[in-house]
């Protein structure tokens, strides 16, 4: 019997080996080739000073504000020896202009990649955008709006000149939108009112403005994080003496699966920051998020929780848990100025190296909005605990909604 199925499978293959063969082989000559202009150049083809890349795959969201969010990052090299002078910087979906940036607007939302601090500024509100030196790189920061469905693809074109020569027009190439939806999400947390801190997207936070060379690749891993702070009814994250971090009202709160998942990564283990209301000394880059707990909720999506206290993590690497497991609750831990979660999705299991995409929670009311940026390392030092604060006008239910910087929000 072994041998004749040895027979039979030798057969079939001699039968498709000859009717691969007897097929008619696709030639060169029978291929249509494409279309070439005259000696081989487009007559549009020209030499550009600046070359033009981006960091990641714009990702479309929906945010509080009713409006979908494309946000990222466009990088321009000036590959000549003189400084290039950036006048306009126009991004267009179908060849109409959608977003328009120049003097003080471009210089708001530009600074030369050397010159890149990660948050507290990034050019001159006030002037004209940095020229970008010779063999120098400029970081452009996009914020699309739009009202409906956001384009599949976006085109950049750059206005300037080289050297103080005259004005020229570049086409900086185009980048396609991704289709995916962004993951919808439970709660990460329990109630309300909660202060959505260095939050997407136009703001020059420290998240938003993260670039950074990791592993000899330029990315923002924390794009769109954002640190949760919990407030009370007077608007204050902290009571008493804010040296205490247990006089944080976020302190010890217990942060949940935001969707059934397994544990990749738990650790636990490092202390809670001592140095309130200073900031502390930055880590070694291994205990950057401190005490953390990542899930993946579904291929290449995983959700990390940051900044947990000591010996509160509640799960272990390998685990499968449900929406709304508690995972861990909220300390000081790693690179925290203060008791607070730090949230977000990333592509990988890691924080570093990831790349930052944007989530949407399924139920949420905005309950209104801080109305002044204090950063998260001065945040124990302000005179009063009461953040700036003006209340929405609308606190119905949304869904399918992310939160924007400063936005405070009650889970449903």
């Amino acid at each position: 019997m072994p041998v004749r199925r040895i027979g039979v499978v030798a057969a079939l293959l001699l039968l498709l080996a000859a009717g691969c063969a007897s097929a008619p082989a696709e030639t060169a000559q029978q291929i249509q080739p494409p279309a070439v202009p005259p000696g081989g150049i487009a007559p549009t083809t020209k030499f550009t000073p600046l070359s033009a890349t981006t960091v990641t795959t714009p990702a479309p969201v929906l945010g509080t504000d009713g409006k979908t969010h494309v946000t990222y990052e466009l990088l321009l090299t000036n590959a000549t020896p003189a400084p290039f002078t950036m006048d306009k910087v126009d991004v267009l979906a179908d060849q109409e202009v959608v977003l328009s940036l120049s003097g003080p607007g471009l210089a708001a939302q530009a600074n030369l990649l050397a010159a890149q601090t990660g948050d507290k500024g990034a050019g001159d509100p006030d002037g004209s955008a940095a020229p970008i030196p010779g063999g120098g790189t400029a970081v452009v920061w996009l914020d699309l709006l739009f009202d409906g469905a956001a384009p599949t693809a976006l085109t950049h074109r750059v206005s300037g000149s080289v050297g103080g020569g005259p004005a020229t027009e570049i086409d900086a190439g185009s980048v396609a939108v991704s289709t995916a939806a962004a993951p919808v999400l439970g709660p990460p947390l329990r109630g309300g009112p909660w202060y959505a801190s260095d939050g997407c997207c136009v703001d020059d936070t420290h998240h938003r403005r993260g670039l950074a060379p990791i592993n000899g690749q330029l990315l923002v891993p924390q794009r769109y994080a954002i640190d949760w702070y919990l407030l009370d009814d007077q608007h204050r994250a902290w009571v008493n003496d804010p040296s205490k971090i247990t006089n944080f009202l976020a302190y010890d709160q217990p942060a949940i699966a935001v969707a059934d998942g397994v544990v990749v990564d738990a650790t636990d283990g490092f202390a809670d920051t001592t140095s309130l209301p200073r900031p502390p000394p930055i880590p070694p880059i291994v205990e950057t998020v401190g005490n953390h707990v990542t899930l993946m909720i579904a291929p290449g999506v995983y959700v990390m929780y940051a900044h947990f206290t000591k010996d509160s993590v509640a799960v272990k690497t390998g685990q499968q848990v449900k929406k709304g497991d508690v995972l861990g609750h909220i300390g000081s831990s790693g690179n925290s100025t203060a008791p607070h979660l730090h949230f977000q999705v990333n592509t990988e299991p890691t924080f570093f190296p990831t790349d930052s995409t944007p989530f949407a929670f399924d139920c949420l009311r905005v309950d209104g909005q801080v109305t002044e940026r204090i950063w998260d390392d001065v945040l124990a030092e302000q005179p009063t605990p009461e953040l700036p604060y003006t209340a929405s006008t609308d606190t119905s239910e949304r869904r399918g909604q992310m939160p924007l910087d400063r936005n405070v929000v009650t889970f449903c």
